[in-house]
């Protein structure tokens, strides 16, 4: 198992910046873990946002958010971070972190922070 815990959250300004870390902490290594952000928006269901392997060799995006965003990973410091730039209205939400350890299947998942861009 792993315990995930996400920082970095806040209020911005439409084209403004966040980076977001989930720190993960737990019996099984961190690096056997894909992990993925995901967000869910007000009357919205959950998205997939992006998506990284265990190496960080290998990564993934939602549409919306290609070229703004990027997934990155520290598995020495147990931790992956979102940065996101170009931040618009519509990328409101709550954000989380999760793992897995089974292609595709994300298990372990935070509690969540909430960005949230003011236009």
């Amino acid at each position: 198992q792993v315990q995930l815990v996400e920082s970095g959250g806040g209020l911005v300004q439409a084209g403004g910046s966040l980076r977001l870390a989930c720190a993960g902490s737990g019996r099984t290594s961190f690096e056997y873990y894909a992990m993925g952000w995901f967000r869910q928006a007000p009357g919205k269901e959950r998205e997939s946002v992006a998506t990284i392997n265990w190496s960080g060799t290998s990564t993934n995006y939602a549409d919306f958010v290609k070229g703004r965003f990027t997934i990155s990973r520290d598995n020495a410091k147990n931790t992956v971070y979102l940065q996101m730039n170009s931040l618009k209205p519509e990328d409101t939400a709550v954000y989380y972190c999760a793992g897995s350890l089974a292609y595709g299947v994300y298990k372990y998942w935070g509690q969540g922070t909430q960005v949230t861009v003011s236009s």
